[in-house]
């Protein structure tokens, strides 16, 4: 159990029968009523953001989260199938549930696979950043191989549009951040 108190952002809880992470929250004390916690709440389940209120001091049941990390294989429909790394599992997963991880992750690219309980999957977490290869983009004009503030749209391997600076070509790879989709650099590895 969880002292409202003590809560974290990113902490895991189940609250109506849901789990739950915490995004934020804010301790609130009032001269004419009790102290009281107001949290800003996002559903594992449905992604879905929610706010309430607790009484300080409630205790709330804490959701153990289990990551394990996977490679991802292949799509099959709807679903798209990972492997567990180390004893060669595989699970699938909705293509709702993971719609928007998808354009960040490519055959071969290793994610956090998120279970509940041991049994329910609720999502992946992506790496703070991803290598992905522009497939589209137009030509950058002679000159444009400074660094500028004047960006263009490129479209990657997964079907992400990022605005990449105008010197990076079709068939470069690039690092995206994962938190926002923008472009952080070329990708200098081999």
């Amino acid at each position: 159990m969880i002292n409202t108190n003590d809560f974290k952002t990113g902490q895991t809880i189940v609250y109506d029968g849901n789990i739950y992470s915490v995004i934020e929250f804010m301790h609130v004390k009032s001269a004419n009523s009790m102290a009281f916690v107001r949290v800003k709440l996002r559903n594992l389940r449905t992604g879905s953001v929610t706010q309430t209120t607790f009484n300080a001091g409630t205790k709330v049941e804490r959701a153990h989260i289990e990551r394990i990390t996977m490679q991802y294989l292949y799509a099959s429909g709807d679903t798209h199938v990972f492997m567990n790394t180390e004893n060669y599992e595989q699970v699938e997963i909705p293509k709702t549930q993971i719609e928007n991880e998808l354009n960040y992750i490519c055959e071969g690219t290793n994610v956090d696979v998120n279970f509940y309980n041991g049994t329910e999957i609720i999502g992946v977490t992506l790496p703070e950043k991803v290598v992905l290869k522009i497939v589209e983009t137009v030509s950058g004009v002679k000159g444009d191989n400074t660094k500028t503030s004047s960006l263009k749209d490129a479209i990657t391997e997964t079907g992400l549009m990022v605005k990449v600076p105008m010197f990076i070509g079709e068939g470069e790879k690039i690092l995206v951040n994962t938190a926002d989709g923008s472009y952080v650099s070329r990708d200098n590895t081999k």
